[in-house]
């Protein structure tokens, strides 16, 4: 199936073609209703309520589904949708969706990776960092629970110094690492495989494997996809090469975590602690070994947040939209064909 093809199928629509937004979604959508109203589409919030028979039965009415990370479009959900429609993804990853499922279909995906992620993004990384690192969470705990002047019963270790260890390298990596540089880390390693040498050393960083960096690095932050290479990186064997001094960060995805492994470790003070803004299982579920533990940060994937990150992913999220309804080509397509 090319793109002539879908192309032709789309000139055959109906006049007023159909855009759906999953909910839950944002506090608003007139910022998309508005710049969709300009080809003459119609906007419907599609509030399926996590039971997905009722979304597969909208799905057949749309020539375009926008998505967050929920729902799941697997290989079942794209049959549903007509072909040659569009999905777009709010936000950078597409894990969610079954993107040879959409190619066969002759459907485009289209993500949003230029809607500022790397400021958020690499500020929640900076904050969580800090806030592990200084035991800022578990001090206020304490506190508010009347403890005072604990001080060296629970060591906290200077920032300045520490070596980083960076997973991935791309545009929010350096940003978290310019921030990182201002607090004194100096000795940076990175596991990139997509990155060569030359590119590294303009950011005096060195290439390493993730087992050197276990090995070394007393703050690890992991900025990787999800992908069958990355997933379960962080597992029993390379926690076992970690130390009491390494923090684990990870405002990527969760996949790249084992939790279970990740739970024990911090259950039996293999390591400082772990920040996570990502989990394997999102919303976390009451059972998560993780929670409770008083060496752990978890935030709600919220790194990407902020009102300004929300219009631009917003702006941008619908004029993919107006592309794929148009001219049925995406600036930012990941599934070509």
């Amino acid at each position: 199936m090319n793109n002539a093809e879908t192309l032709d199928r789309r000139a055959l629509r109906k006049a007023a073609p159909v855009v759906g937004i999953t909910e839950p979604g944002y506090a608003d959508h007139s910022v998309e209703a508005g710049i969709l109203k300009s080809i003459g589409a119609e906007v419907r919030l599609l509030r399926w309520e996590g039971k997905r028979d009722k979304l597969l039965d909208m799905l057949p009415e749309l020539d375009v589904i926008m998505i967050r990370d929920l729902p799941l479009l697997d290989r079942e959900a794209i049959a549903a949708l007509p072909a040659g429609a569009g999905i777009v993804r709010y936000g950078v990853g597409v894990d969610n969706i079954d993107l040879d499922a959409a190619r066969q279909r002759g459907i485009p995906v289209a993500n949003v990776p230029d809607y500022g992620a790397d400021v958020e993004v690499a500020d929640h990384a900076a904050a969580l960092t800090l806030a592990l690192v200084r035991r800022v969470v578990s001090r206020a705990r304490q506190v508010d629970n009347l403890k005072w002047n604990i001080a060296q019963q629970e060591p906290i270790y200077r920032i300045a110094g520490s070596t980083l260890g960076l997973v991935g390298f791309g545009k929010i990596a350096r940003a978290y690492l310019a921030r990182m540089r201002a607090f004194g880390v100096d000795d940076v390693l990175v596991y990139d495989p997509y990155v060569s040498d030359d590119y590294l050393a303009q950011y005096h960083a060195r290439p390493a494997s993730f087992a050197e960096i276990c090995g070394k690095a007393q703050i690890i932050s992991l900025h990787a996809p999800a992908t069958a290479e990355t997933r379960h990186l962080v597992n029993a064997d390379t926690l076992a090469l970690m130390n009491k001094r390494t923090c684990l960060i990870n405002t990527s995805r969760g996949g790249l975590v084992d939790t279970d492994a990740l739970a024990a470790a911090l259950k039996d003070d293999k390591i400082f602690g772990a920040a996570l803004d990502v989990l394997e299982q999102e919303p976390i579920g009451e059972n998560c070994p993780l929670r409770g533990l008083p060496n752990v940060i978890l935030t709600d994937h919220t790194g990407w947040y902020s009102e300004a990150s929300v219009r631009s992913i917003q702006e941008k999220a619908a004029l993919a939209a107006c592309e794929i309804l148009t001219t049925g080509v995406p600036t930012h397509w990941v599934n070509r064909w």
